[in-house]
């Protein structure tokens, strides 16, 4: 299995460390030559590798750590996203909800990658959470997943279980998957909930 991260900003830098923390090759790309953020990669580990766009999409599981406004612009990198995962780590806080048609920003992003399995996840914790190690006090740190694809939904759990993070996963993208999903200027209700999960 292999694993790409598409943005280069404070969350692709949280999510490399933790690939990083746990030995993981993970590829990096942005819309830039790779060569402008090489150093920054290096410095986070070795198992962290800079592509180019083209390059990084062709990994199984793909986390979009962009701004919501330039998923279009990855999705083109391909003409169908078929067999791959791909991990929605945008939030599209401040996008009037009739720019959406009325549907969770999730859906916007899944109909833009032409027939990917889309899970929405690791979205809910501000960078600088994101970034430390999510083992705390004995216990492992929450992320929350939705998919509308049951098998997209436990593969990123097992890849989230790996980055020493403790999945719970919330169901469909349009009922449990509202919580982790900003709507206009509105916040849904486990964005921000730093949660960690005692060991049973």
């Amino acid at each position: 299995m292999s694993y790409a991260i598409i943005g280069f900003g404070n969350i692709g830098q949280a999510l490399s460390k933790a690939f990083a923390r746990n030995g993981i090759e993970v590829s990096v790309a942005t819309t830039r030559d790779p060569e402008s953020f090489a150093s920054a990669a290096a410095a986070i580990g070795p198992t962290i590798i800079p592509k180019t766009l083209a390059e990084a999409v062709k990994a199984d599981i793909i986390f979009l750590a962009v701004r919501f406004e330039s998923h279009p612009d990855v999705a083109k990198a391909l003409s169908t996203w078929n067999g791959k995962t791909i991990i929605d780590v945008t939030n599209a806080y401040g996008v009037p909800p009739e720019e959406l048609g009325g549907q969770p920003s999730s859906k916007v992003v899944a109909q833009a990658f032409t027939d990917a399995r889309l899970v929405k996840g690791f979205n809910h914790l501000i960078a600088a959470v994101l970034a430390q190690d999510p083992a705390v006090h004995g216990g492992r740190r929450v992320v929350f997943l939705a998919s509308d694809d049951e098998d997209a939904a436990a593969q990123v759990s097992t890849l989230a279980e790996n980055l020493g993070f403790s999945p719970i996963r919330l169901g469909g993208i349009s009922e449990g998957g509202l919580l982790v999903q900003a709507r206009g200027n509105s916040w849904g209700q486990l964005i921000f909930k730093d949660l960690v999960k005692s060991p049973s």
